[in-house]
Order: structure tokens, then sequence, then C-alpha cells
């Protein structure tokens, strides 16, 4: 795996994404949070997909919307889920981007937040609990997780992936980001 230099326009990209991840979070708030959960701003979850190091931007987004949970568990480990699915979609996105690959990239969130989110709704907060089934209501909630997932990912995210590259604001967008990337690394090897 090619290691990234962390560079200023890195940063400052990643923190833009986490930024607008977590604005989105707030503004939307009421179908942002809670066992059934429509958050919008995963949508946000496709650009490591093109841009790689966003998955560490997104990780910071959720961890700044997840403090308003005042939950520990969901600010460590609902976070989590958000980076390691924007760390595979990132893997994801070095292939070739086809319909099948954008598709794979989507699902990363779907999977990582019904099993991790799931998980912390229902031993954190003790959502849908089902007398004497842990194991059900872990599954229930998952499932609501995931649908709201799914949802957002395949509804929104989806034709998001494959509309963007055929965009030239977007087109540009990587193509000077990279340029300026190139150039601060090449200044930093002086």
């Amino acid at each position: 795996m090619e290691k990234q230099r962390i560079t200023t326009r890195r940063i400052a990209v990643a923190a833009l994404i986490g930024a607008v991840y977590a604005a989105l979070t707030l503004a939307l708030a009421p179908i942002s949070y809670g066992p059934v959960q429509f958050r919008v701003s995963e949508v946000l979850c496709i650009m490591p997909f093109f841009v790689p190091y966003s998955a560490w931007g997104l990780y910071a987004g959720c961890i700044l919307a997840n403090l308003f949970t005042g939950n520990i568990f969901d600010i460590l480990f609902g976070s989590l889920a958000t980076l390691f699915a924007g760390l595979l979609t990132a893997r994801i996105g070095r292939r070739e981007h086809t319909l099948v690959n954008s598709a794979l990239a989507c699902f990363m969130p779907v999977i990582f937040n019904a099993v991790i989110v799931g998980a912390v709704l229902t031993w954190a907060y003790g959502f849908q609990e089902i007398a004497d089934r842990p194991v059900l209501s872990f599954l229930v909630n998952a499932a609501w997780v995931g649908f709201g997932e799914l949802v957002v990912l395949y509804v929104l995210g989806l034709p998001l992936m494959r509309w963007l590259p055929r965009q030239k604001f977007f087109r540009d967008f990587l193509e000077k980001n990279e340029e300026i990337i190139n150039e601060e690394e090449k200044k930093e090897e002086q």
C-alpha cells in the first residue's frame, strides 16, 4: 500500500469534508440520531472512493457529530465505524471505477454502521430491548441502522458516485487537488 504524505492540502480537504459531515448531521438531527436514522451526511462516505484521505476527515466529523449524543461508546465506536468504512471505500476506489466497485464501496458504510452502531444502540442505549434476548435486540438494531444507511448510500450516494466524475467541476477539483499536493510534496523534498 502506497503511503501518502501528510500535506496541508490533504488536511484542509479532509477537514472541510469532516466539517460538512458534522454540520449536515446536526442540521438534520431529528433524523440523524436514534435507532432508526437516516443520516444524510453519510452520503459523504463516498468521498474516499475519489479522495482517499477524506476518510480521516469523515472520522473527525463523525466524532464531532457524535459528541452531541453524550455517549462515549457512540463517540468512539460509531466514529470508528465511519473510519473503517472510509478506509475500505478508499481501497476499493483504487480499482477501476465501475458500477460494481461503486456499489461495493457504498456497501462499506452500510455494513460497518449496521454492525457497530447496531451494537452501540443495543448495549450502550438499550434500544429495541427484547427481554432476555440481547442477540435478537442487536439484530433488530443492526437491521434498522443498516436500512437507513442502505437508503442514504444507494438512493443518494451511488447515483452521486456515478454522476460526479462526469462533471467538469469535480474532475477539475480532483486534478487541481493532485497538482497542489504534488507541489507541496516537491517543496517538502527540497
